[in-house]
């Protein structure tokens, strides 16, 4: 029986993997010239906004794949199959 919350409860728990990446995992660092390289290239205006991009997309992808992996253990060898 499928949730009808499902799409919703997948992206909570999309985001809240992405939270406890934070606690976990680093952020990829950058050096000086390929952060102000980014900048210029993007038309941001500091280093604030690149970090901000970097750490969001690092761990919204982290968070996804945590989810998934998670997922698909969960579903293998965790969860009541009816036959």
């Amino acid at each position: 029986m499928n949730n009808s919350y499902q799409a919703l409860l997948s992206a909570g728990g999309i985001l809240l993997l992405a939270f406890l990446s934070c606690l976990l995992l680093p952020a990829p660092a950058l050096t000086v010239t390929l952060a102000q390289e980014l900048v210029e290239t993007l038309h941001l205006l500091d280093l604030n906004q690149l970090y901000i991009l970097i750490f969001c997309i690092w761990f919204i992808a982290l968070g996804t794949i945590e989810y998934f992996i998670i997922r698909f253990i969960w579903r293998r060898w965790f969860s009541i199959q009816r036959l």
